[in-house]
């Protein structure tokens, strides 16, 4: 078991809040951004006359980059540490939203794509910087209810998306030029980096815990015996990657088939069917609020399990019912999948003392099955004649997800080099 700073929990703990609400309002801000990306496939649609698989790459590009910058992202805090790691991020996230503004003015598609990419790859940092430095503000067994309650707070910012874009963005419908449409994107987007770079440079000059000051977490130094080993070694780190790679995947892929399936139920009010759909997201909000009490008194490890089949047990009930009982099924999944982010994730990098930073790279990565996933969720719908027996493919993932809880998160001892 890892051994933390031999310093008195009483010493520590008043320095450690204002750290956990700057990086608190970072997830607000990710999760606030990646949801808006995926609420502009409208927009896009309506801008390049694109059918719905193409306006989709839009959400590709984004999860993409998880897959090719999460280890170097990983690196990159070994350099030079979680806190410049985080403003390094919001300035690339800087970047990545003034380019939507040349995008928009030569309306590009190829542009959009590349703006989305560029900012993901700083979210991408983002995320990997920030989870493990939450997990490591405070004792270790406590981790995973830190990092739920931080991440409610990223689907608060994930429940905000859809409100800027439907008042900023999807605005009037009746305006046809591709132009004049792609225009609306550019206000909110300026407003966007101009807030990640005021915010990076409070973050620059604010003063954060070191965590160069607890050994068992600091970023990996070349004479560390520890990282002789791989972190590929690491069972519990690997699983959990898969973990996220599932968890992403049927999250996405349930909330970007929501307003479908209600159609398919009888909800034929299209602002009824988004309002359904937003209750899923809320759901998640609000599961991950209460859960950082449960774990109180219930292990994350034997949540996450109960959740896992709880999951399972609303993608059967809404494989076998209809009307009223299946869409409020699919809604609950918010509640299901509420806390298995960040308690995949802090169970993930457990144990790994100077190898925290590089299973969080690694971690990271099984945010690419928000890229594949749902386009193979919606794949199954079509080609098995609807949503009925795709819901197969969520209940796999809950499977996994719970044997993750039951056993899989279990850490392999560290070898002596």
């Amino acid at each position: 078991m890892v051994t933390r700073s031999t310093t008195p929990a009483t010493d520590n703990s008043p320095s450690y809040l204002v750290p956990f609400i700057i990086v608190a309002a970072l997830f607000g801000i990710f999760g606030f951004l990646t949801n808006l990306n995926s609420n502009l496939a409208p927009k896009l649609e309506e801008i390049f006359k694109l059918n719905h698989a193409l306006s989709n790459l839009v959400t590709s590009s984004w999860f993409f980059a998880y897959l090719l910058f999460s280890v170097p992202s990983a690196k990159l805090i070994e350099r030079v540490g979680y806190k410049r790691t985080m403003v390094i991020s919001l300035f690339i996230m800087v970047a990545g939203a003034l380019l939507f503004i040349p995008a928009a003015g030569m309306v590009s598609f190829p542009f959009f794509l590349t703006a989305s990419f560029v900012l993901a790859t700083g979210v991408c940092a983002l995320q990997t910087s920030a989870n493990p430095y939450v997990s490591i503000l405070g004792p270790e067994h406590s981790a995973p209810a830190r990092l739920t309650l931080a991440q409610a707070f990223n689907s608060l910012g994930s429940a905000l998306a859809p409100l800027i874009v439907g008042a900023f963005i999807l605005t009037d419908s009746s305006i046809t030029d591709p132009k004049v449409v792609a225009h609306t994107v550019q206000g909110p987007y300026i407003a966007i980096a101009v807030s990640l770079f005021v915010l990076g440079i409070v973050v620059m000059f604010l003063h954060l815990p070191s965590i160069t000051s607890t050994r068992s977490f600091r970023p990996g130094a070349d004479e560390d015996a520890l990282l002789s080993r791989s972190i590929w070694s690491y069972k519990h780190t690997v699983l959990g990657m898969v973990g996220i790679f599932f968890y992403v995947g049927v999250e996405i892929a349930l909330a970007a088939n929501a307003i479908q399936f209600f159609k398919t139920q009888g909800v034929d009010n299209k602002e009824s069917a988004a309002l359904l759909a937003s209750f899923y997201m809320f759901a998640i909000m609000v599961g991950r609020f209460a859960g950082t009490v449960v774990m109180k008194w219930v292990k994350a490890n034997k949540l996450l399990a109960g959740l896992g089949i709880f999951g399972v047990a609303l993608m059967l009930l809404a494989m076998v019912t209809t009307g009223q009982v299946a869409i409020w099924s699919l809604v609950l999944c918010g509640l299901a999948n509420s806390i298995m982010y960040p308690t995949i994730f802090a169970l993930g990098i457990a144990e790994l003392g100077p190898m925290t930073s590089k299973g969080s790279g690694v971690i990271t990565i099984g945010n690419f099955g928000g890229a594949v996933i749902p386009p193979l969720f919606g794949f199954l719908a079509v080609e098995l004649g609807g949503y009925r027996m795709a819901f197969v493919l969520p209940i796999i993932c809950y499977l996994f997800i719970t044997y993750f809880g039951l056993s899989g998160y279990k850490p392999t001892r560290a070898e002596k080099a």
